[in-house]
């Protein structure tokens, strides 16, 4: 959605309109879901974190500041509802899936990632990052998935931009650790798909 369009839509929401919040809600349930489903690992937690960050969002649209983007705004509100559920349970597997990191690539690239090989080293990447901290993997998700820059990222863990460029580092240093430098230095532009039981 256009920001032009998205920040029509929030100013009639913020005026009681119901019908526009809706309409943001529709553009960015997806991701929402993606995103905390892949901090969480659990679909029917993330359906119900992802429904109250929308209504926290909507309960609170009129602290949103039109300087930063939306969707940075809602990622912040649930990301602090995933730690939350995080502190109330047993500790994670840490899995992420990193199916939708990187943008398109050319057939040479689909092809090969989705050769035997990279389904190999898929299972290498998901015990490496297994090792990730939440704010790491965050860090992570919101950079390759979102395309969110480290100053974004900051706004939404509420850190440092240097502390995002250093969990970025380590998740990948953590990955290097595990597979060849050749690899992982171009690894973003990798194509992971997941498995159809993911």
């Amino acid at each position: 959605m256009p920001r032009s369009e998205e920040q029509v839509l929030i100013a009639r929401a913020k005026r009681g309109h119901a019908d526009a919040f809706r309409e943001i809600v529709e553009a960015y349930k997806g991701r929402l879901f993606a995103f905390v489903w892949r901090v969480i690992r659990n679909h029917h937690e993330a359906e119900d974190i992802c429904q109250s960050a929308f209504v926290k969002a909507y309960e609170a649209l009129a602290t949103y500041s039109e300087k930063y983007a939306f969707s940075t705004w809602l990622f912040t509100i649930a990301y602090r509802m995933c730690l939350n559920h995080v502190r109330k349970r047993k500790p994670l597997s840490g899995e992420v899936d990193l199916s939708y990191f990187g943008d398109d690539e050319a057939d040479a690239m689909e092809a090969l990632a989705n050769s035997e090989e990279a389904r190999r080293l898929r299972s290498v990447i998901w015990d490496a990052v297994d090792d990730l901290s939440h704010p790491q993997k965050a860090a992570v998700l919101l950079f390759y998935r979102e395309g969110k820059s480290c100053e974004e990222i900051g706004r939404v863990l509420e850190m440092p931009t240097v502390t995002v460029k250093s969990h970025l580092h380590r998740a990948r240093a953590k990955l290097r650790d595990v597979l060849s430098a050749e690899i992982v230095d171009d690894w973003n532009v990798f194509r992971f798909i997941a498995p159809h039981s993911a």
